[in-house]
């Protein structure tokens, strides 16, 4: 049966047609080629590749896998009825089995992390572990030192060169789903979502049910307006932010960015600084909050409080 998101029907099936860098590439490789997977801590932004990358080493190898989602199941019971029953029975194949928990960030620090460290080296000879995480910062120490870590940030130059090559996969699979596109359009979309290559097929999907991809559609993708906010904030109309921020549709983390870029633009200089430490203070919440509105409305009401605007 195909399958109806493009986000799994395209996703890719072997290490050579995932868009990364080669220094991440080569070792992913080198696993593959070495029929081996280690245990991995792969880090990095939401839709980089990460579980992606750890699918295709099991598909390519041939492996059996199972894939848990910490942050559905980050209890101590998933790791007592889930992980350690298939850790410890036999691969049907022959082999090594792969656990790949995914957005293990989200396990439980006090139990079922303590108990994974004790359960890599239990199981060692029959089950490698694979652990996907947006903050690294969340996962116990004793977990990172049993495992290769691997960060997904591009650094200085590859950014430019990945989405370069995530366009051209984006061209392939609109012609092969026979939408209409404008390559302008497409750029922008890019632009505004990249590195986090998920949000940018599911936006894709979602425009393309319109039957093409074009200028029509740029007001939707173009960036969040800032200079509405900023003024709503510097008059001090607590009621006018929460109806932008209630209205826009807008993605949190392009809203932290584009305020900071703004604030040598809107704000007086001696704010600047303290500016800067609301915005990161209420940036990194925006990952464990339950309402990423009320976490964002929060923040610009203490920019609309502490800090003089030009």
């Amino acid at each position: 049966m195909e399958h109806l998101l493009w986000t799994e029907k395209y996703r890719p099936q072997t290490i050579e047609d995932c868009i990364l860098p080669e220094r991440l590439k080569h070792p992913f490789q080198e696993y593959v080629n070495q029929q081996n997977i280690p245990n991995l801590l792969l880090s990095g932004g939401a839709g980089v590749g990460k579980t992606t990358v750890a699918k295709a080493m099991c598909n390519e190898i041939g492996c059996d896998f199972m894939v848990i989602n910490g942050s559905d199941e980050s209890g101590i019971d998933t790791f007592r009825t889930k992980i350690k029953n298939y850790a410890s029975s036999m691969s049907l194949s022959g082999g090594r089995k792969v656990i790949i928990i995914d957005e293990a960030d989200y396990l439980n620090p006090n139990s079922t992390q303590p108990a994974l460290r004790n359960a890599i080296e239990e199981f060692a000879v029959n089950c490698s572990f694979i652990f996907t995480c947006n903050y690294k910062t969340r996962i116990i120490e004793p977990l990172h030192s049993r495992c290769a870590v691997i960060d997904f940030a591009l650094k200085n130059g590859e950014k430019a060169k990945m989405a370069t090559g995530f366009f051209k996969r984006i061209q392939t699979i609109l012609q092969s789903e026979k939408v209409e596109y404008d390559d302008k359009v497409i750029v922008e979309l890019i632009k505004k979502h990249f590195p986090d290559n998920r949000r940018i097929l599911n936006e894709l999907q979602r425009y393309s049910q319109f039957g093409k991809i074009d200028i029509g559609v740029l007001a939707q993708i173009g960036n969040v307006q800032i200079s509405e906010i900023t003024k709503h904030i510097k008059d001090k109309d607590f009621t006018a932010i929460r109806k932008w921020v209630a209205s826009t549709d807008l993605d949190t983390n392009t809203m932290f960015r584009q305020l900071y870029d703004s604030l040598y633009d809107v704000m007086k200089p001696q704010s600047i600084p303290q500016a800067v430490v609301i915005i990161a203070d209420y940036q990194y919440k925006n990952a464990f909050v339950a309402d990423t509105e009320i976490n964002l409305v929060a923040c610009l009401t203490e920019l609309m409080v502490e800090c003089e605007f030009l």
